[in-house]
């Protein structure tokens, strides 16, 4: 789903190439309530957790966040609508290495298949939205001309 890159250390952090979740929030713009929030109803899961239970979030992990705003923020999209395509990456990711690893035709053809189905789900997700903005922007621009409209008339009546 996110290109792995390479880990990079912080002062602050109890491993290697790890972040507190201050330094996350600093990083991403996002707040310590929502970075719980998301962890809470499933969007991110911590790389992992001090001895003293806090979260420790990865290189990866913030990658992940920065996709997450730009859904939400950038596209629009819902935190549902977001779970959703996240999820499907992620099948789609564990299809691809089940693929590469299977020898049978009729096992790859169904892994194929079911990625296909997969693919299909974001694309529905992604016309969805886009005929939701279209629909705005049509509302826009009638409204546009009507105004000019109006202003031609006033104009002509002066």
């Amino acid at each position: 789903m996110i290109a792995t890159g390479e880990r990079y250390s912080s002062s602050g952090t109890d491993g290697p190439g790890l972040f507190t979740i201050e330094q996350v929030a600093a990083r991403t713009g996002l707040t310590k309530r929502t970075l719980r929030y998301y962890e809470e109803v499933g969007l991110l899961v911590p790389a992992d957790r001090t001895e003293a239970n806090y979260r420790r979030y990865s290189e990866e992990d913030i990658q992940h966040l920065e996709r997450i705003k730009n859904l939400r923020d950038l596209l629009g999209f819902s935190l549902a609508d977001i779970r959703k395509l996240l999820e499907a990456e992620d099948e789609r990711g564990q299809i691809k290495v089940a693929y590469q690893h299977e020898t049978e035709a009729a096992a790859k053809i169904a892994q194929l298949d079911r990625a296909d189905e997969l693919i299909r789900g974001q694309l529905h997700l992604i016309e969805q939205k886009l005929t939701g903005l279209e629909q705005m922007r049509a509302g826009l621009l009638a409204t546009l001309e009507r105004h000019q409209r109006r202003r031609e008339e006033l104009t002509s009546n002066q």
